[in-house]
């Protein structure tokens, strides 16, 4: 489904060049959810860029459903981190979900489905009317999210979507993504710096070096396909995972630059 394959990335000016990401390999299959964490400016940001298609790699490529990226392909969307600017506050909820709906050139009949779906899904389909900047942070990312399941895409990524948001909302949020992951079947990258968030979301979790960035483990999380915020973080087998990711992430910091 989503292959990344030897991706390089190297910021070059005239006064010196700083390579961001080094020989970074990894693949998702079809309705994975998969999640990253790093230490802070490992390059997690500048890797989903590279593979949304946003920023051109060095060398190496990135591959969705066996072709290659050279730009954003129609198969994917992206939620950003920072909702406030990535919705249009001129706009009312309904016309920011519909409006890559009239970009794809999908017809009125199929763009009024879609975003009711969406807004119903997310929870906001009494707010269609309302404009972002009279929505609180965590139901303008709802937003953000409702646009880019509306696009229906194959695959989905998130470059940490709920950093600015408060611990409950986070909270919530976090099961809106995996209720809408299950429900749809969508591939699912999701960028976290939040070890909890990656191990309670994911079904594996990619641990990046520090930068230049390579693998440092794919970890699989075996914890059960159903779950809740009281109950799965409860589990022993949480505390032990997020401990195992948690040091992961420490020898990262430390120069680690390999799986051991």
């Amino acid at each position: 489904m989503l292959d990344v394959r030897g991706l390089r990335k190297v910021y070059a000016s005239a006064k010196r060049s700083v390579e961001a990401v080094r020989d970074l390999t990894f693949s998702i299959d079809p309705g994975e959810l998969v999640c990253l964490v790093g230490p802070s400016g490992c390059g997690k940001t500048t890797l989903l860029r590279c593979i949304s298609g946003l920023l051109e790699t060095t060398s190496g490529e990135v591959v969705l459903e066996g072709k290659r990226v050279s730009g954003p392909p129609e198969g994917m969307a992206v939620v950003f981190q920072e909702y406030g600017r990535s919705l249009f506050p001129w706009l009312t909820v309904w016309q920011n979900v519909e409006l890559p709906l009239k970009e794809k050139g999908i017809s009125r009949a199929e763009r009024k489905r879609l975003t009711t779906e969406s807004l119903v899904a997310v929870g906001l389909a009494d707010f269609h009317s309302a404009h972002p900047w009279q929505l609180s942070g965590g139901m303008q990312q709802r937003v953000a999210i409702a646009r880019a399941v509306a696009y229906e895409p194959h695959v989905l990524l998130m470059d940490e979507p709920f950093a600015a948001v408060d611990a409950q909302t986070r909270g919530e949020l976090e099961d809106l993504v995996r209720a809408l992951w299950e429900r749809l079947g969508v591939t699912v990258l999701f960028v976290t710096h939040d070890i909890d968030e990656a191990v309670y979301l994911g079904q594996r979790v990619v641990v990046l070096s520090s930068s230049p960035t390579v693998v440092l483990e794919d970890v699989t999380i075996d914890l059960p396909a159903e779950r809740d915020q009281l109950t799965t973080r409860a589990l022993p087998r949480f505390t032990e995972l997020r401990a195992h990711v948690y040091e992961r992430v420490q020898q990262a910091k430390s120069g680690a630059q390999a799986a051991e």
